[in-house]
């Protein structure tokens, strides 16, 4: 048996909030009509596109973020490149800020007042909560099989869930990687481990065997579809310097890249390559323009196969296309 129920959004506990009718991602990706002020409470992704896809629409969007700035699990230039473009577009993006409460009329209608922390009271049409997720594993019999409902499934590599002879959790809710592409690479891996098991024959759950969600920890892709798009695989830099490894950073702005120019009048970005030392491999790639996220299986791969930079010198780009880039980073690595 498999658990894949998803997950929710976690719209937090806050005084006023119950009776606000608050947006979560839902409301914001199918609502008809764009409201003339909204208000989006968070700074990571469902946050930004949110944000960037409704000022576009015509609303006056006011971004609150708890933390120092946008996309804390990327590269810091992400953040600030997509903040720098939301601010552009007539966006107004707040950091270090937290939410005390919501105040709306009775029946959850009309203008909504978002309280923040000091007093500071914003009036907006509708509000936003992109704060997180939540499994969606709270009425599936889960405290029949000693596991708590409600919870996230912790898993193996196969995606059997610990302590559980039978039972797999797939996607969203075993909190690997909470993105659609890996819930369908996560059944993959699955549904392999779980046919061989049943013709008892051995599992390979060595790093990139074919039982094992190796991808989830090592090369998990991502693109964040903002204007600019942000896109990235494995690592970035501080959290490969983290792990101990010897690792260097190279980048490279984009707008330099002969074929950015061709694509977009203007073109700004950035593209970031963290590379492990000892071992001359790619650990991690962000992208940061236009169109960026077509570059981003190229990257997948390297990360993913452990491609010498010795080896990708030789795969080379065609011109004049963006995805020069990878002459020009590593051109910039070899010095």
């Amino acid at each position: 048996m498999a658990v894949c129920t998803g997950s929710r959004a976690a719209v937090p506990d806050l005084p006023g909030v119950a009776g606000a009718n608050p947006w979560t991602s839902r409301e914001a990706t199918s609502a008809g009509k764009a409201p003339d002020r909204l208000v989006v409470v968070g700074g990571g992704v469902v946050a930004v596109e949110m944000a960037t896809a409704w000022q576009a629409l015509g609303s006056r969007v006011t971004l609150l973020v708890r933390g120092n700035g946008l996309l804390a699990r990327m590269e810091p230039f992400a953040g600030e490149l997509v903040a720098e473009a939301l601010t552009e577009a007539g966006a107004t993006v707040r950091t270090g800020i937290s939410v005390a409460a919501v105040e709306r009329g009775e029946g959850g209608d009309g203008p909504v007042t978002v309280v923040l922390d000091g007093g500071e009271r914003i009036e907006a049409d509708e509000v936003l909560f992109a704060t997180g997720r939540a499994p969606r594993t709270d009425d599936v019999g889960l405290d029949t099989v000693g596991l708590k409902p409600g919870s996230w499934l912790e898993v193996d590599e196969s995606c059997r869930v610990e302590g559980q002879d039978w039972l797999y959790a797939v996607g969203d809710v075993n909190h690997r990687a909470l993105m659609t592409h890996e819930g369908k690479y996560q059944a993959r891996v699955a549904g392999a481990a779980i046919a061989a098991r049943a013709h008892s024959e051995p599992l390979d759950t060595a790093p990139w065997g074919a039982h094992s969600a190796t991808a989830d920890h090592a090369a998990v892709p991502q693109v964040v579809f903002t204007d600019p798009e942000a896109a990235s695989v494995g690592l970035t830099l501080a959290q490969a310097e983290a792990t101990g490894r010897r690792v260097r950073a190279v980048d490279y702005d984009m707008a330099s890249v002969s074929g950015a120019g061709l694509y977009a009048d203007g073109y700004r970005g950035r593209a970031r390559m963290v590379v492990d030392l000892d071992r001359e491999t790619v650990l991690g790639v962000t992208f940061v323009g236009p169109g960026v996220a077509e570059l981003l299986h190229s990257a997948t791969v390297a990360v993913a196969g452990e491609v010498p930079i010795p080896r990708l010198w030789h795969a080379v780009p065609a011109y004049p296309t963006i995805s020069e880039v990878w002459l020009r980073l590593l051109e910039t690595y070899r010095g």
